[in-house]
């Protein structure tokens, strides 16, 4: 069974960084796709990024590129590096994968399995 976790949340002043991680477990990942969405209070789950596990094919939400960088480590691990973060990026960050990869994969509705999710915060 596929299980995801995510770690790495906090609470960071405006234009400072967090790197957040999602470790998967439970099979071999290779073809999956990956996701990252936030969701903030009384809003709607919205896509930030996703990437493909073994390759380095990866896209990135308007709001987030230039500020956001996804990275795949050998370990069932992919990172998050949030630099230059906005008040606006606070939300709780999910992790999420799918079996096959799509560059279309940006709607929550896409993905298959789920990690509880970790709190960011950025204060002004």
């Amino acid at each position: 069974q596929v299980q995801l976790a995510e770690s790495g949340g906090g609470l960071v002043q405006a234009g400072g960084s967090l790197r957040l991680s999602c470790t998967a477990s439970g099979r071999t990942f290779t073809g999956y796709g990956m996701g990252w969405f936030r969701q903030a209070p009384g809003r709607e789950r919205e896509f930030v990024a996703l990437n493909t596990w073994t390759s380095g094919v990866r896209y990135y939400a308007d709001s987030v590129k230039g500020r956001f960088t996804i990275q795949n480590s050998a370990k069932n691990t992919v990172y998050l590096q949030m630099n230059s973060l906005k008040p606006e990026d606070t939300a709780v960050y999910y992790c999420a994968a799918r079996p096959n990869f799509s560059l279309g994969a940006r709607s929550p509705q896409d993905y298959n399995y789920w990690g509880p999710g970790t709190q960011v915060t950025v204060s002004s």
